[in-house]
């Protein structure tokens, strides 16, 4: 199952039914894709489920219809075990950024990382998972993926937020201080954060 952010509300590419759900469900053959994305823009679904038997026939599909940019972010481990917090738009995220012509997706992830926080020494430890989610620019949609990774650094200076990229603030957060950066971050984040068993 893929799990898409359209506006921070979840639509679920399944190939399974349930019974019980109070999210609507719909069928990939008969659904305008675009349509049900404007419907949750505009708050007139809260969460959905698109089936089809074939789960990436559903992604493919979604790809088809809307345009799609790759990114690369960093979910960054200190020495001392904190993890690094960007604070961007009134919520708490973690630094990431679109590919670049001719970029691997691991370079873009950590040159993403150092511009947006000043926070350098990156080395990726290992491959987290991808994240998916639909924003509106210009009066356009497009579908952004985000490949993770966990990175270590041994940076010790004070990291600096990027201000043209509307960062007001870089953060290390401890562990316990974490639960309560999500309370006000993005679905995705919280995503991986539970991937990484960090929040129960």
């Amino acid at each position: 199952m893929y799990k898409v952010f359209v506006n921070d509300k979840p639509l679920f590419l399944t190939n399974k039914i349930s019974k019980e759900t109070d999210f609507q469900l719909f069928l990939l053959e008969s659904i305008d894709i675009e349509q049900l994305i404007v419907k949750i823009f505009q708050n007139k679904i809260q969460k959905a489920y698109l089936y089809h038997p074939d789960e990436k026939e559903i992604m493919k599909t979604l790809k088809a219809k809307i345009p799609v940019c790759k990114a690369g972010g960093g979910f960054v481990y200190n020495k001392k075990g904190e993890i690094l917090f960007i604070f961007r738009n009134g919520k708490w995220d973690l630094p990431k950024g679109g590919i670049e012509k001719g970029e691997g997706i691991e370079d873009t992830a950590m040159r993403e990382v150092e511009e947006e926080t000043g926070v350098n020494q990156l080395r990726i430890t290992k491959k987290l998972q991808k994240t998916y989610h639909v924003f509106k620019r210009n009066g356009k949609y497009k579908l952004k993926i985000t490949h993770w990774f966990e990175m270590q650094s041994d940076f010790d200076g004070v990291p600096q937020g990027q201000l043209e990229e509307g960062i007001e603030k870089v953060a290390w957060l401890k562990p316990e201080e974490i639960p309560m950066a999500l309370k006000n971050s993005y679905e995705n984040i919280k995503l991986l954060f539970e991937e990484e068993a960090l929040v129960k």
